[in-house]
């Protein structure tokens, strides 16, 4: 995706917002924005830093001069899923050499990757994602500290004074490695050591394979310093580590991972027996130094590839009319970019509906009131809101912070602009020569979310919500968030990428074309394994999986069974399944595809219907075991989310099987 276009700041007036934080009380200042904005180590970045994040197998928190790492136990109920943590280790400079700033430093990043830097320590972690070490460089001659929460039960190591062998009370046994000897001595509360200059390397032993200590032996002389995510072929994504030293690259893989992971496209060889516990499900031990791998094509049709059922089109047609009649931009009260987005993608399915139902004469109308609608974000005509450019973090901002305030903190900007990008997809289906007048600025809107450039050759960070190590995308922005990012609607997420593929198509954009369809595919298949809960998934305990059929929020150290979304309880199950759905769209089919996992989430879920709005998406979903039920009740709904329509449900219904 290398448009100049989307790096045009001549396409936004410049945001005076002063709220934001400064992202230089954390990142180097040999570093620049656009900086991450939903990363997997935002925590880190965020007020005093000192909050820990996920980095699998292990959560990390970094407290003025020290780095704490726990291999956290699960706590499982049937209303969630945690980690907890437990500092188990703690590594600081037994003597400071230099003065203690109170704060760590971020040298450098990747997409795979953090390098966090502690200068009162001389100390560097390399913390790279799926490594079941966690790897120091201690830059200058510096006495080490190492203690721990736990009481020590055995303290041993080896004749050159290169591995060292702790065992805690809790159970846990942990390994201490070095590049060259280091003279540890125990002391009440861990263990010091004298003078060291070099490389430290610790970790966990698991669980349950005798023969897990030969293993982190063998490969713990070759540590990976970053790693980066390539998405060059369609529905592939390859993983190359920069790595150092000698021997084997030793990582680990989620569940997901391993699905998706090509043998014959990587150069690993996979440890079945070499095991770590995770809240993502066990994470299975690799060597190799890369991976390749390669999702589920997907198409991305504006219509349903199932056809009308026979003798549909007039009751479709019948409500398409009345819907198109109550469009008007000018009675729009609201100036939320939520709601406003949400608006202009149920007109722009409409559009869509016309056509496949043979319904031109109601074109013109939709065909306005998305020019006016889309037109007042693009040029910065609306009345009260309005798209800026944020050059301390390196994104879009909007200037009214009372209705868009998390918007303004980078919250869910892919789910937020997704809309707007449907929209804009469908009006550039139906009017090209709009679509090319506009080009410039509706890619400098794209590129907010779905730049894949690396910096300093864009304005955007790099896929600022997609992790490309969990597959999926994160929300939370700019905020300090005890359990990390999280993703509530993996539907809205889906249609952002989905969008994004739409558009590519309408302008010949063969490489925005690929890169939407892709992540479009991965965040189906990560929905798949983490939100959609099925009995026999081994990713969740029981006691979590025979409550619940889908989690509610998955935050990167939990799961919820409950939404968050403020204005209703979060025990909805209606809200939770609306949250997975919305948008309804084509795209939802291939979501949705596991027809007895529909037909349990459906099932657990009428029993609890409150609202209308919410009801619909229920029948969506019923619709695809017994349509005849579900069209009986949508008939009798009053009111529809946003997003959608009783045409559009109508449509949805009647392109299911009998």
């Amino acid at each position: 995706m290398a448009h100049q276009w989307a790096d045009d700041l001549s396409q936004f007036p410049q945001a005076q917002y002063t709220g934001l934080p400064n992202p230089f009380k954390f990142f180097s200042r040999n570093l620049s924005a656009p900086f991450p904005t939903n990363s997997f180590f935002q925590n880190f970045v965020l007020k005093n830093g000192d909050q820990p994040e996920y980095i699998h197998p292990y959560l990390i928190k970094s407290s003025r001069s020290s780095l704490s790492i726990s291999y956290p136990s699960q706590f499982i109920s049937p209303s969630s899923i945690c980690q907890v943590f437990n500092a188990d280790l703690t590594i600081s400079a037994l003597r400071k050499t230099k003065p203690d700033s109170g704060r760590h430093v971020i040298s450098s990043y990747s997409d795979l990757s953090v390098t966090l830097d502690i200068p009162a320590s001389n100390l560097q972690f390399f913390l790279v994602r799926g490594s079941p070490y966690v790897t120091a460089s201690v830059n200058e001659p510096t006495p080490l500290s190492i203690i721990t929460i736990h009481a020590i039960l055995s303290f041993s190591f080896n004749d050159s004074l290169t591995k060292y062998t702790i065992r805690f009370n809790n159970g846990q046994t942990w390994l201490i490695y070095s590049s060259s000897p280091i003279n540890f001595s125990r002391t009440c509360s861990g263990i010091n050591s004298k003078v060291f200059f070099g490389i430290i390397r610790v970790a966990v032993l698991p669980d349950d394979n005798l023969n897990s200590e030969a293993t982190l032996d063998r490969c713990s002389s070759c540590y990976p310093v970053s790693g980066d995510a390539v998405f060059r072929e369609p529905f592939t994504l390859k993983y190359n580590w920069t790595r150092t030293g000698c021997g084997d690259l030793l990582m680990l893989a989620h569940p997901l991972h391993l699905k998706l992971l090509s043998k014959r496209d990587s150069n690993v060889i996979v440890l079945d027996d070499f095991k770590y516990r995770s809240i993502d499900g066990a994470l299975v031990g690799l060597v190799g130094d890369s991976w390749a791998l390669k999702s589920n094509p997907i198409h991305v049709p504006f219509h349903s590839t199932r056809p009308l059922a026979k003798g549909s089109s007039g009751e479709i047609v019948s409500s398409l009319r009345r819907d198109v009649e109550g469009l008007d931009s000018s009675a729009i009260t609201t100036t939320s970019s939520y709601n406003h987005g949400k608006l202009i993608a149920r007109a722009a399915r409409l559009a869509l509906i016309a056509k496949q139902v043979l319904c031109p004469e109601v074109l013109p109308k939709i065909e306005q009131f998305l020019k006016e609608t889309i037109e007042a974000w693009l040029d910065g005509t609306l009345v009260g809101n309005g798209f800026l450019y944020d050059g301390k973090w390196g994104g879009i901002v909007t200037s009214d912070l009372a209705d868009d305030f998390v918007f303004s903190i980078y919250h869910n900007h892919h789910s937020y602009l997704g809309y707007f990008l449907y929209g804009i997809a469908v009006l550039v289906h139906i009017n090209p020569t709009w679509g090319r007048m506009y080009k410039p600025k509706v890619y400098a809107r794209l590129g907010d979310y779905m730049n894949l450039k690396r910096k300093p050759s864009s304005i955007y960070p790099r896929l600022r919500c997609f992790d490309s190590y969990k597959l999926h995308s994160w929300a939370g922005g700019l905020t300090e968030l005890a359990n990390g990012r999280y993703q509530q609607s993996w539907s809205e997420a889906v249609n952002s990428y989905y969008s994004a593929a739409l558009l590519g198509n309408e302008y010949g954009d063969s490489g925005l074309m690929v890169a939407g369809v892709t992540l479009t595919s991965f965040e189906i298949r990560a929905a798949q394994t983490w939100c959609q809960v099925k009995l026999k998934s081994k990713v969740y305990g029981e006691d979590f999986s025979k409550i619940n059929s889908a989690v509610g929020v998955m935050w990167s150290n939990k799961r919820d069974s409950r939404v968050e979304l403020g204005f209703v309880p979060g025990d909805w199950r209606e809200c939770k399944l609306s949250n997975q759905v919305l948008p309804l769209l084509p795209i939802t089919e291939d979501l949705f595809c596991n027809v007895s996992y529909v037909k349990k989430l459906v099932n657990r879920t009428k029993p609890t219907l409150h609202m209308d709005k919410w009801k619909g998406f229920a029948y969506a979903l019923e619709a695809i075991y017994d349509k005849k039920c579900a069209l009986e009740k949508t008939r009798s709904l009053k009111e529809y989310d946003e997003s959608n329509s009783l045409t559009n449900l109508l449509c949805w219904i009647h392109t299911r099987g009998s």
